[in-house]
């Protein structure tokens, strides 16, 4: 669970200060972040509540959490923007984590 909590306040941290870092010319570069971190969020989070009746809940609050965090970006920050394809980035990764969790972390006994 600890690892959980870490990537959910690094991903806090990192999406609400200024970073000044060189531009990197990728197209989209940051919607593959968003999926790398939000695959992990909700990997560890699943990871950390393993039961059949967590999953949901899980998934939920990952969703709402990018939210919320595209909604302070675009509220709290001058530097910093509100995206919906973020959010759909975020979801992506949401949903590639719980796939994985199924295929590679599934157990009959515990979910």
């Amino acid at each position: 669970m600890a690892i959980a909590v870490f990537i959910t306040m690094s991903i806090a941290i990192l999406c609400l200060i200024k970073l000044d870092t060189p531009p990197v010319n990728v197209k989209h570069i940051d919607k593959l972040e968003h999926i790398t971190a939000y695959f992990f969020l909700t990997l560890f989070w699943l990871l950390a509540f393993r039961k059949k009746s967590n999953a949901f809940i899980v998934l939920l609050l990952c969703f709402f959490y990018g939210i919320i965090i595209e909604v302070l970006q675009a509220t709290l920050t001058t530097y910093r923007s509100g995206d919906y394809y973020d959010i759909i980035a975020n979801v992506i990764g949401v949903f590639l984590a719980f796939t994985v969790f199924r295929v590679f972390f599934y157990k009959k006994d515990t979910f």
